[in-house]
């Protein structure tokens, strides 16, 4: 398959970038399917049992580099000068697709801080026939209304603070914000689904809460429940009894209700 050159772009479009590999998506109603991960910089959350924590914190002095790998599944990684050239971006996923995917994953992080980058990959990634799938806290509507004609998915976590270990006292308001944004999108396009990543101190008031909001703003999105797994500071994982518990409480609300561990970290791939 030949790897078509990526056009470059008048006006120079950059972003901070971890890394840019090929593997299969491990969480929620995509689970199994390969994609070509692009995984950003920065967040505006600190959960406490996240698995990325390269992606939230500025080095001192000059920026690190992101790394790309050059064969799909390979692990054979280059290094990705940043801040990172949108054509240096887009060149890497085209190459990686040389290998069919399912879709690009955006990833973090938190890929809408990363907005104005995204505005111009989109289109790109579009004429390239590659769906994009955005992963995200659901927590920048404004963000959001700016590309959602250029996203095919979105994977919108939901983050109760005592499921997150980040206090966010606005998170029902902006998550509710955000999901009518998502509905705006064209007919069609993008479908939204929803994950819980649920812990042993998760309080039963917050996720009510949460499954209440997801009837009402998004009622036919689906909803995956997700043990946490241990990492770091937080040492346990919700047992079978609790995540059966919390499944028929989401029950109550949602039509449908998955629960799935994290299948990429069984499996021991990125």
């Amino acid at each position: 398959m030949t790897v078509r050159a990526a056009p470059r772009p008048q006006n120079q479009a950059t972003a901070r970038v971890v890394e840019v590999f090929s593997s299969i998506q491990g969480e929620a109603e995509l689970i199994g399917v390969r994609q070509i991960f692009l995984r950003f910089f920065g967040c505006n959350l600190r959960c406490a049992w996240c698995d990325s924590p390269e992606t939230l914190t500025a080095p001192k002095g000059p920026l690190l580099p992101g790394r790309v790998e050059q064969t799909p599944g390979g692990a054979d990684f280059h290094p990705l000068p940043n801040p990172a050239p949108l054509e240096s971006v887009l060149h890497a996923v085209l190459n990686l697709n040389r290998t069919p995917h399912h879709s690009v994953s955006l990833t973090g992080g938190e890929p809408l801080l990363h907005v104005r980058f995204l505005a111009r990959l989109l289109p790109e990634l579009r004429r390239a026939v590659l769906p994009a799938y955005l992963e995200t806290n659901g927590l920048l509507p404004d963000h959001l209304a700016q590309i959602i004609e250029g996203l095919d998915w979105i994977a919108m976590d939901l983050k109760p603070p005592s499921c997150t270990g980040d206090p966010c006292p606005d998170w029902l308001e902006r998550h509710r914000a955000f999901l009518r944004v998502a509905q705006q999108g064209q007919a069609g396009r993008p479908r939204t689904f929803l994950k819980l990543i649920v812990g042993v101190d998760a309080d039963e008031r917050e996720l009510r809460a949460a499954f209440r909001l997801a009837a009402e703003e998004a009622p036919g999105a689906g909803l995956t429940l997700q043990p946490v797994t241990p990492f770091d500071c937080v040492q346990r994982a919700p047992d079978m009894a609790q995540m059966l518990g919390w499944h028929a409480m989401a029950s109550e609300y949602v039509r449908e209700v998955r629960v799935i561990p994290q299948l990429h970290k069984l499996m021991n791939v990125l």
